[in-house]
């Protein structure tokens, strides 16, 4: 059985390489990049046996497009700041030979400011990553936070895969623009209406469930900041959307470029 590695990329130069380094025990690496301004394609083209230069779809669009270019019999979906470890590419490996369920959640060891956040809701953070070209494998068209749906049973890996999200606070800063933006404007294009309440209490709560609830101040100073800008994340996520409402557009809100993580 063949294994096709997908990743969606913009101005990913910092870290991209060492992402394409751990995914080259696979038989293919098919990487999309939509308008990279920096090293990323130039990185790419050392690795990846196919790169395609696209403009911005979306999240999920742009991974379907990876997809629709893969040819494995098996897919495995990364992200440019995730990377492999030894003993999650031998799994996968065995997983792979075997080949007994349509596909397989991986767990996410994420660092956050260089610390792995064993708390705060963010571990073992499982997510469909690895799975049979076969099982009808199609992304969602959400412009964040997009899933993936296959048919047929999913099972669990051992090994978790490495997400160094954010090694900087600028890092986070950039994204959390970007990010607040795009979740505004799908929850706009999706009908939601703005309500106060979102503005006052989800925030709260946010912070309350990962500090409190999903023990985050077991991470220390980092996990109490990581629960802080979480909150202010849901807050201006809200704001956003009131701002949408109030000028009546899904594009009132700039900065809604793509990343692929």
């Amino acid at each position: 059985m063949s294994l096709s590695v997908i990743i969606i990329a913009r101005n990913e130069a910092p870290q991209i390489e060492t992402c394409l380094q751990s995914a080259r025990f696979a038989d293919e690496i098919v990487l999309v990049d939509s308008g990279s301004a920096d090293d990323t394609v130039a990185i790419a083209r050392e690795y990846a046996d196919r790169v395609i230069e696209t403009e911005w779809l979306g999240y999920g669009p742009t991974k379907q497009l990876a997809l629709e270019h893969a040819t494995g019999d098996w897919v495995l979906w990364l992200d440019a700041d995730e990377r492999v470890p030894p003993d999650l590419r031998d799994e996968i490996l065995a997983v792979v030979d075997r080949g007994d369920r349509a596909g397989y959640r991986i767990a996410r060891k994420t660092l956050f400011l260089g610390h792995w956040i064993r708390h705060c809701g963010w571990y073992p953070d499982y997510v469909l990553r690895l799975f049979r070209r076969g099982a009808d494998p199609r992304f969602t068209d959400d412009e964040v936070h997009e899933a993936l749906h296959i048919r047929g049973p999913v099972g669990d890996l051992k090994h978790p895969m490495i997400h160094d999200t954010d090694p900087t606070l600028h890092h986070y800063l950039a994204k959390f623009n970007s990010f607040t933006s795009l979740g505004a404007r799908q929850l706009y294009r999706s009908g939601r209406r703005f309500r106060l309440t979102d503005l006052v209490f989800r925030p709260i709560f946010t912070l309350f469930k990962m500090y409190v609830l999903h023990r985050g101040f077991l991470d220390g100073l980092p996990g109490f900041i990581l629960c802080g800008l979480s909150a202010c994340y849901v807050f201006t996520k809200y704001a956003k959307l009131w701002h949408l409402h109030l000028r009546g557009s899904a594009d009132a809100e700039s900065g809604a470029g793509g990343r692929s993580s």
